[in-house]
């Protein structure tokens, strides 16, 4: 299978899950994880329509920019050193992955330099996993409340990944709960907060994550196929 066709394949699959969820396909983006793939997979991904790509390595992120299209959509999926926050300002989009007020205030700092403000989403390690980034469920407000006072940060939902599971269907409650706590954010009523975006779900579980109410799915292996780790 080629890319376009992984491509309307996946497209057809976030449509059918939308629509049986009883929602508007359109309120369903797909954010592909081009990870490790060359320049040439994106450019081909982008020849098809998809605009919105995910990196998660700043080094790659910043490379590929330099040689891809401008038009081209850069949100940062993983886990994001302070020390490397520079590299991007002003490249990306979004940025999935805000975990600690440390980061966000070097966010802030950096995209106050060049003038301009940085959408960002709260990641919350909702199965709190040593090995995965986030905060905690408990102490999520209180983090969106201190990223929302910073003048060059706008808080626009929430991020997480679940555990692996065979089952998608074991992904959901997980889902859920992200759900959840948008709710609970949206309703604390934070200036300069708008739970917009739930970033959740991947190529195995993303139909189980829009049921849920996702916004925004990260698929990679699905749409590219299997991820070259030696190229990172």
């Amino acid at each position: 299978m080629s890319i376009a066709d992984n491509f309307q394949t996946i497209r057809q699959r976030i449509e059918q899950a939308a629509v049986k969820a009883g929602r508007d396909p359109k309120t369903v983006q797909l954010v592909a994880v081009s990870k490790t793939k060359p320049a040439e997979a994106i450019s081909e991904a982008l020849s098809v329509g998809q605009t919105i790509f995910g990196e998660n390595y700043v080094q790659e992120l910043v490379a590929k920019a330099v040689e891809l299209p401008k038009e081209i959509c850069w949100h940062f999926i993983g886990h994001l050193q302070s020390n490397k926050v520079r590299q991007i300002a002003g490249l990306v989009d979004l940025i999935h992955s805000v975990d600690r007020i440390s980061l966000a205030r070097e966010i802030d700092r950096q995209w106050g330099e060049i003038g301009k403000s940085c959408d960002v989403l709260v990641q919350v390690n909702i199965s709190q996993e040593a090995n995965k980034s986030g905060t905690t469920s408990e102490e999520l407000l209180d983090l969106v409340k201190e990223v929302a006072a910073l003048p060059h940060l706008r808080v626009k939902g929430l991020m997480t990944m679940p555990p692996f599971f065979d089952d998608p269907e074991g992904a959901r409650p997980y889902f859920r709960a992200l759900r959840e706590l948008s709710g609970k954010v949206e309703a604390a009523g934070i200036a300069n907060v708008e739970m917009r975006e739930l970033s959740m779900g991947m190529s195995g579980d993303f139909e189980a994550a829009i049921a849920e109410g996702a916004t925004l799915v990260r698929v990679g292996s699905a749409l590219f196929g299997e991820r070259d780790y030696g190229s990172k």
